[in-house]
């Protein structure tokens, strides 16, 4: 059931997803301006990787098998643009914040949950691989 939610609004933002970036990125550097730093690209590109990994991480749902790999070779990659465990914090509250912006009353509470769920276990994975890469 969890799946089908995050499956079923994560549909509906892939419409909006060049909104949702700039919405989510606005929040967090506003909200943690001291992460800015770790993100030197053009953020447009930024924001389209950003989707494209959330987008990997929604499709592999269903088979984390060959998910479990990319997001322990991308928790790896974090190290080195210095981010910290706490970091991951910062970025799921103001993930949840965008998908509620962006998403109004069809992120209901189960939905919410849902999404944290997901988002806590992709970070744990990231986490654990960076601290085994540092």
């Amino acid at each position: 059931e969890q799946i089908a939610l995050v499956k079923d609004s994560w549909a509906k933002v892939v419409p909006i997803s060049e909104q949702a970036a700039g919405l989510f990125y606005g929040k967090l550097f506003e909200t943690y301006p001291e992460v800015e730093p770790y993100f030197k690209d053009d953020m447009q590109d930024q924001g389209r990787k950003l989707m494209a990994m959330i987008g990997m991480a929604v499709n592999g749902l269903d088979d984390l098998g060959p998910l479990v790999p990319a997001v322990q070779a991308m928790g790896k990659r974090h190290v080195g643009y210095g981010v910290k465990d706490e970091d991951y914090d910062k970025v799921a509250e103001c993930l949840i914040w965008t998908w509620e912006q962006g998403l109004g009353d069809a992120f209901t509470p189960d939905t919410r949950t849902a999404w944290v769920l997901m988002y806590t276990t992709v970070a744990d994975v990231m986490k654990a691989a960076a601290a085994e890469a540092a």
